[in-house]
């Protein structure tokens, strides 16, 4: 029988990605990385790999909606089409371009090839859908959604309960009544008939999207029309300027950053007990809440950030606090003191990549989990890799808006599961408007619009390439949203110190030792005390230099009532000096003395007086200060030469390995190549494809040697000396085995230097690997 020539035989995929340019090739595999791993031996095995279903299932995660109805049109066709009949199939639900622009796409991602002048869908297409029927192009196309609502309210009750059950659960049912020849009287029968339901096969129906989401309460857009929704209102109704977007996020982000530093205060003084199943329960969380005074919310929000960027972290806490944990707990890592003392704009960045890339929803703490009980904050049932992927669905969504104007959630869920037909079921209304609660709680969202900073992050797509130009630029965008730092504040006469803005780090600082703050946020409000006067003292501070920080940096004149009480907390501080002896205790009073000798604490400690105004203990110098201040006395520490120390604690800390610093999340699948990576996967597919095509026309056939000994050596040099072509059989170290045509260039140290016949580039083949030679024609 005569071999079939090339020209009568009908084209294939193969064929198709053959004709391609190799920056088509290129380009192609840069949508669908998983076919260049490992690289194909030639366009066949390319081919082959590029019609699996699992690999067109990845590419079913990139395509919107009117992909999927063009894709839907070759399937139903079960054949070649061409492009004027998918125009004209689609005519009024979508704009030509946007039809044409869709086929291209799916062709430049070989979901579509060239046949002759029409175009065919590859084998296994339809793993590319988000369904398992073809929904576009049923009878619900060709209805509103308030004529499908009407037709489910006059359903049945019956009936009714059988698309709700799909609606809740899986939209895939399996019935005998599904079937073609099966009672029309059944209710899965009229279903079908009334298009409420889809046949997948004689024992599969499926509940088309449209219906499932007037059954889960959602409005979805008409099924009629394929055009993307239109995100932002047409007037500028409710419009804000981007520079009131960005202070607004800016000011938020001040808040988030002085809320995590009251957390890691908190959990250094006092840790919380990790959970048997792992986690922050929710007595710790609202013994925590009480303690920082954040809402209980807000409070996981903050700790499972905290947690991603390892500035918290689970381990036995050193120094011990004291109350003694004998189990890892809850608490501040070592690195937290390294991230508090970062710029403002660089813990915005931590945390909000920290969001960004967070494989977890911490929207869903107190939930119920699959036990029925609900969810404490760290949990590991909140791990889902999706959660990340989904987050960023939602910003690049609203970074299609116009700056400075609001979303609406309605038009951003329309456009979502327009876009990502695949995880409409996911992009639930709840996980909109948490997603956006959280956003706006950092920062990247403000008046419901997306902010600068916001725009700005979710262009990063994930890749570190540039990360340092990157992370400069976005950090710059945070500076400027954030409100200056300012070196002055009001004193007032009710005692309190009002911050008109963020002052900066070095007066906040001392601000905070010698006030306590009682409201945060832009302005913020302290409240100065004899307490707080106290531990100022206790610092180190003298009372000139608090009395010199009020008049330097208060706008307003000070009150006589600041005076008056920092002279009367310092006159009555430090009468009493503590130090080694164990511990010693000297006084200029000796009334004073006398009266501390005579007190409770004076059993307690083993006091002994060594002179009217020196007393020792064997007790250590902190057991002495904390029993005195009990006593209500106000003791001081010094040090040796007499100066006062500041012996404040410092907090618990857990070692964190530096290793262990967050990286950001890579959306699962195959690791994206870059392009010149891929032209040498499609410069072998090449000459792959050159090696298979050559024929040999010498009488009994080429000389050949197998494996890489030395027949294959003395093959080799003999086609060295006769210049000779060679097509060589090799397999690299990843295993991947390839043919090449290539003519020797020199050989030895164990190495075969070639010039390839089909790129002409020098390549080199270790004699081990080689599988074998074959000497071909010259």
């Amino acid at each position: 029988m005569d071999r079939m020539s090339p020209d009568d035989r009908h084209p294939s995929l193969a064929d198709d990605l053959a004709a391609r340019t190799d920056e088509q090739l290129v380009d192609m595999l840069a949508a669908r990385p998983d076919l260049a791993s490992p690289p194909p031996a030639g366009v066949t095995v390319l081919a082959r790999r590029a019609q699996a279903s699992g690999s067109i299932g990845l590419v079913g995660e990139s395509l919107d909606l009117l992909a999927v109805a063009v894709l839907e049109q070759f399937l139903a066709a079960a054949g070649p089409l061409s492009r004027e009949a998918v125009i004209a199939a689609l005519d009024g639900r979508a704009d030509k371009d946007d039809i044409v622009e869709r086929m291209d796409l799916l062709t430049d991602r070989a979901l579509l090839w060239h046949s002759g002048e029409q175009l065919e869908a590859v084998a296994n297409a339809g793993s590319a859908l988000p369904w398992r029927g073809m929904h576009t192009a049923g009878p619900l196309a060709e209805r509103t959604v308030a004529e499908v609502s009407a037709q489910i309210e006059a359903l049945p009750e019956h009936q009714h309960d059988l698309l709700s059950t799909l609606a809740t659960g899986s939209p895939l049912g399996r019935t005998r009544d599904a079937a073609r020849d099966a009672p029309a009287d059944r209710p899965v029968q009229q279903l079908l008939a009334a298009g409420l339901l889809g046949r997948v096969d004689d024992q599969t129906v499926e509940l088309p999207p449209v219906v499932g989401a007037l059954l889960r309460g959602r409005t979805p857009p008409e099924p009629g029309d394929l055009r993307r929704p239109e995100l932002t209102p047409g007037s500028a109704k409710g419009r804000f300027s981007m520079s009131e977007v960005d202070a607004a996020g800016g000011g938020e982000a001040l808040e988030v950053l002085r809320h995590v530093t009251t957390i890691i205060d908190a959990l250094g003084a006092a840790p919380a007990s990790v959970l048997r199943a792992g986690g922050l329960g929710v007595r710790e969380l609202r013994r925590l809440a009480k303690t920082t005074e954040i809402d209980v919310d807000r409070l996981g929000f903050l700790v499972e950030l905290s947690a991603a960027e390892k500035v918290v972290a689970q381990g036995l806490p050193d120094p011990p606090p004291s109350r003694r944990f004998d189990e890892p707990v809850w608490a501040p890592t070592t690195l937290a003191d390294v991230w508090q003392h970062q710029a403002a704009e660089r813990r915005w960045l931590a945390l909000a990549t920290a969001w960004l890339d967070l494989p977890r929803r911490p929207w869903q703490v107190g939930s119920a989990g699959a036990d029925g009980s609900a969810l404490p904050v760290l949990s590991g049932e909140l791990h889902d890799v999706s959660a990340a992927i989904e987050r960023r669905f939602v910003l690049q969504a609203m970074a299609e808006s116009r700056p400075g104007v609001p979303v609406d959630v309605d038009r951003l869920a329309a456009l979502l599961d327009w876009r990502h037909p695949r995880w409409a079921r996911r992009l639930t209304p709840t996980l909109l408007a948490s997603t956006l609660a959280e956003a706006t709680s950092l920062g990247l969202v403000a008046h419901s619009a997306l902010t600068s900073v916001g725009r700005l992050l979710v262009t990063r797509g994930g890749q570190d390439r540039d990360k340092e130009d990157w992370e400069k630029t976005v950090t710059a965008a945070m500076h400027k949203a954030l409100p200056e730092p300012i070196d002055h504040f009001l004193t007032q006469a009710d005692l309190t110190i009002t911050a008109p803005g963020p002052l900066n780090a070095e007066l906040e600082a001392e601000v905070a030792l010698v006030a306590d703050l009682e409201s945060g946020g832009a302005a913020s409000v302290y409240r100065v005390s004899e307490t707080s006067i106290r531990r100022a003292l206790d610092a180190g501070r003298s009372s000139s230099e608090l009395l010199t920080l009020f008049t330097t940096h208060s706008r307003t004149p000070v009150p006589q009532s600041f005076r008056y009480l920092v002279e009367d907390v310092a006159r009555r501080h430090g009468q009493l000096r503590v130090g080694m002896a164990g511990a010693f205790i000297r006084c200029e009073d000796a009334a004073t003395l006398a009266g501390v000798l005579s007190s409770p604490a004076a059993a307690t400690l083993a006091l002994r007086e060594l002179a009217p105004t020196v007393a020792v203990s064997p007790a250590s110098l902190r057991e002495v200060l904390d029993e005195l201040r009990s006593a209500g006395f106000a003791p001081a520490g010094e040090d040796s030469t007499g100066a006062v120390v500041d012996l404040r604690e410092q907090g618990s800390r857990v070692p964190v390995s530096t290793g262990a610093r967050r990286t950001p999340l890579r959306r699962p699948g195959p690791a994206v190549p870059d392009r010149d990576q891929l032209q040498v996967v499609v410069a072998r597919i090449r000459s792959q494809d050159a090696a298979d095509k050559v024929t040999v026309t010498s009488p009994g056939g080429p000389a050949r040697a197998r494996g890489g000994g030395e027949s294959a050596t003395a093959l080799l040099q003999l086609a060295l000396r006769a210049a000779r072509r060679v097509r060589v059989g090799y397999v690299d170290a990843h295993g991947s085995a390839s043919r090449s045509v290539v003519r020797p260039r020199t050989l030895g140290a164990g190495q075969l230097v070639a010039v390839d016949e089909t790129t002409d580039d020098e390549q080199r083949f270790s004699l081990h690997r080689i599988t074998s030679v074959e000497l071909l024609d010259s």
